[in-house]
């Protein structure tokens, strides 16, 4: 089973690669945002719980994270493994993500960071916000910020599983297939070692 955490800065790639991998490796995609949205569209306990905290511009606990992420894992079961996006954001979370791993007989393969320049990202989100009309994709300070919250929450996760040999950096910069052959090269290498 390989169970790929994969990181990424806004306009890394980070969306184009995980439906690559997903197809490649056939792995069940869980990205917490998803998740959140289908959970209060269904007006599940846990959705009306973090709609409650996102309604006042509070952040949903991680308590309530983890239960829809359990809730996803927990029913597919059956698949060749996992790529998680979105998750873990912060170190309590990927003790919790491992927690659950184990419980399930698994583990994480590992942590894969796509790395690009702070002026690529900042390039590729004005290109995109060209054809997207995302306001956040058409104001560099704005971008500037993202790319900041992004390395201010992924560094603790990142060095998390460093420690343990499992976080990886991926050069993000060339063509789409190019780092895709590179995400395929570490992750085939790390789930050998598995």
């Amino acid at each position: 089973m390989i169970n790929l955490i994969l990181f990424g800065p806004p306009g890394s790639g980070k969306g184009t690669q995980a439906e690559k991998l997903v197809k490649k490796y056939e792995l069940h995609h869980i990205s917490t945002g998803d998740l959140f949205r289908k959970e209060i569209k269904n007006k599940t306990p846990l959705g009306l719980e973090a709609i409650s905290y996102s309604n006042k511009g509070q952040l949903v606990p991680d308590s309530v994270t983890i239960g829809i992420l359990r809730k996803e894992v927990e029913a597919n079961l059956k698949v060749k493994g996992f790529i998680f996006d979105g998750f873990p954001r912060t170190v309590p979370q990927a003790e919790a993500l491992n927690q659950l791993m184990e419980e399930i007989d698994s583990e994480i393969t590992c942590l894969v960071e796509l790395r690009v320049p702070d002026d690529e990202l900042t390039n590729r989100l004005l290109g995109r916000g060209k054809t997207s009309g995302r306001a956040d994709d058409q104001d560099t300070d704005i971008i500037a910020n993202r790319i900041q919250v992004y390395k201010d929450e992924t560094i603790p996760v990142a060095l998390h599983y460093a420690q343990v040999d499992k976080a990886f950096i991926v050069d993000g910069v060339g063509s789409i297939d190019e780092v895709f052959e590179r995400l395929c090269s570490r992750i085939e290498e790390q789930s050998q070692e598995v």
